[in-house]
């Protein structure tokens, strides 16, 4: 797979305007600031592809960006109490009825290696359990561990995650690039064209 092929497609508002499927979709989803877009840019070799903000909340559209017969797409943040209410069920609902019309391939759920994961995670991690979908955590900003710090936080998420079973976990840092090839190999092993 060619990753520096890369570019922005589409942005979607509401899910009546996501069009049918034409190619694989990978999925990322978390919460607001958790890195996803940092991670995406990452992951393409590009500066900024999908926009990076220090304020939590910037990505409120389905965002698909294509990638050598693939979409990468960006799923809304959640769980950023100041946004509107009723933007936060607008994409709310955007994310639940994406998450649920059965056309992600894989999902990369991620979650910040610092903190234990949130009630929200816990609630998407959950429903991607019950719901079937292919995933795996990417645990963002590991960069801003030390090596005892990591050690500690693993062992910890043994016991914060330990009602989801054997879920694979890619540490990874939009920083240093730790992760990247690694997430790319899985990625890659959904590519049909």
């Amino acid at each position: 797979m060619n990753w520096n092929k890369s570019g922005f497609f589409a942005s979607y508002g509401k899910f009546p305007q996501v069009p049918p499927p034409e190619r694989v979709e990978i999925a990322f989803s978390g919460r607001s600031n958790v890195g996803k877009s940092s991670l995406i840019n990452k992951l393409l070799n590009r500066k900024a592809l999908a926009r990076v903000s220090a304020k939590p909340g910037k990505t409120v559209t389905v965002n698909f960006f294509a990638v050598d017969g693939i979409y990468i797409v960006d799923l809304p943040g959640y769980g950023y109490a100041q946004t509107a209410k009723s933007e936060r069920s607008r994409f709310g609902e955007l994310t639940e009825r994406y998450l649920k019309s059965g056309r992600i391939a894989f999902l990369v759920q991620l979650i910040d290696f610092r903190h234990p994961p949130t009630a929200d995670d816990l609630t998407m991690l959950n429903f991607l359990a019950e719901s079937g979908v292919n995933f795996l955590i990417a645990l963002t900003k590991a960069d801003k561990l030390k090596k005892k710090q990591r050690e500690k936080r693993r062992e910890e998420l043994k016991e914060e995650l330990g009602g989801f079973g054997n879920i694979e976990k890619i540490e990874f840092s939009s920083e240093t690039g730790e992760g990247v090839e690694e997430l790319r190999r899985i990625i890659e092993k959904y590519n049909d064209g």
